[in-house]
């Protein structure tokens, strides 16, 4: 039976866009804006995964990484 959700991790990039990975799934995309990224995961969940196997749901975990100082 196939998971009914998959959960990406995404990260601003140091050159500009952004990256995705898969927890649990080497899976990992990018993409200049949110929306270009948004269909760059559903892209490659279904390139991942057999037909009929491919999660129903996807969400995306945004991680920022900020520094200030003290």
């Amino acid at each position: 039976m196939p998971d009914t959700e998959i959960i990406f991790s995404v990260q601003e990039s140091p050159e500009g866009g952004y990256e995705a990975r898969a927890l649990g799934y080497s899976i990992l995309t990018q993409a200049e804006t949110m929306d270009e990224l948004k269909q760059n995961v559903r892209e490659a969940v279904h390139c991942h995964f057999d037909e009929g196997e491919a999660p129903s749901i996807i969400r995306l975990h945004l991680v920022k990484d900020e520094v200030i100082s003290a």
